[in-house]
C-alpha cells in the first residue's frame, strides 16, 4: 500500500527529532472530530505517493532528518507496513508509530522486530463510550490487548487523549484512567476544530479543567502533560 500524505519537515510530531510524517489511507474508526477526514471516508480516492519517492528523500536527508513518523488513518492496516518500516530503519532512522490500538499483532511484531522506537497510541474515551467516540462498534479486546502491549515497556510509548468538551466528562475521565493506570506517559491534547474534520464542530476542554484532569492522572502515571494548552 502507498502512503496517501506526507509533511517533509515537522518539528512536533516526534518529541525533538526533526521529523518527516507519513499518512497512510483508511481506519476502521469513525471519530467525528478526526482531522484527516478524505484519508479515512475516502481511501480510495486518496492521493498513492510512491514509496520510491519517499525513500529517495530519506537517503539525500540523512544526517539532516532524525526520525519518520507514521501516521494516518491507521497504518498498522497496511499490508507491507513492516517491509516499509525495515527499510527506513536500514537507513538509520529512528520510526514512530502514531496508532489507535485496534491491530495487536501487527504492533506486537512491529515491537519484537525493532521496527518502531516510540508509539502513541489515543485512548478515546472510558470503555462504556468508545463505540459513540469512535463512531462505530470497537473490538475492545483489541484495545486492551494494544494497552498491555505497549505498558509491558518493550518500546517507549505514550498513551494520549483529545479532549472534547461534548465527549468527555469527569466520569469518563476516572474510566480512562483504570485503562492506562500505571502507564509510563500520558497526554491530554487540546481539541483544535478544523474543516478538515469529519464533522467537526466540537468544542476543547477549558484548560482549568484539563488541568484538574492532569493532576487526576498523575496520581496513578509516572508522566502526565498537557499538549496544546500553552
Amino acid at each position: 500500500m502507498d502512503f496517501s500524505g506526507w509533511e517533509k519537515l515537522s518539528l512536533l510530531d516526534f518529541d525533538d527529532n526533526i521529523t518527516t510524517t507519513l499518512f497512510s489511507s483508511g481506519c476502521p474508526f469513525r471519530c467525528p472530530f478526526c482531522h484527516n477526514a478524505e484519508l479515512v471516508l475516502h481511501p480510495s480516492q486518496a492521493p498513492k505517493i510512491p514509496f520510491s519517492e519517499i525513500y529517495e528523500y530519506l537517503v539525500k536527508r540523512k544526517g539532516v532528518l532524525d526520525a519518520v513518523c507514521i501516521s494516518g488513518g491507521e497504518p498498522t492496516l497496511m499490508n507491507d507496513l513492516e517491509e516499509k518500516m525495515r527499510a527506513i530503519k536500514d537507513l538509520g532512522y529512528l520510526i514512530k508509530l502514531d496508532s489507535n490500538g485496534c491491530h495487536p499483532k501487527s504492533l506486537r511484531h512491529c515491537i519484537d522486530e525493532g521496527l518502531v522506537d516510540y508509539v502513541a497510541m489515543d485512548i478515546k474515551n472510558r470503555i462504556e463510550k468508545y463505540d459513540a467516540t469512535c463512531g462505530v462498534k470497537v473490538n475492545m479486546n483489541d484495545i486492551l490487548s494494544s494497552i498491555a502491549i505497549l505498558k509491558e515497556g518493550k518500546v517507549d510509548y505514550e498513551f494520549r487523549t483529545t479532549l472534547i468538551n461534548e465527549f468527555h466528562s469527569d466520569e469518563d475521565v476516572a474510566g480512562m484512567l483504570e485503562l492506562v493506570k500505571g502507564a509510563k506517559r500520558y497526554f491530554l491534547q487540546m481539541y483544535i476544530d478544523s474543516p478538515n474534520c469529519i464533522v467537526g464542530g466540537f468544542h476543547p476542554v477549558p484548560k482549568e479543567k484539563a488541568a484538574k484532569w492532569k493532576e487526576i492522572f498523575a496520581k496513578e502515571i509516572s508522566f502526565v502533560a498537557l499538549r496544546g494548552y500553552e
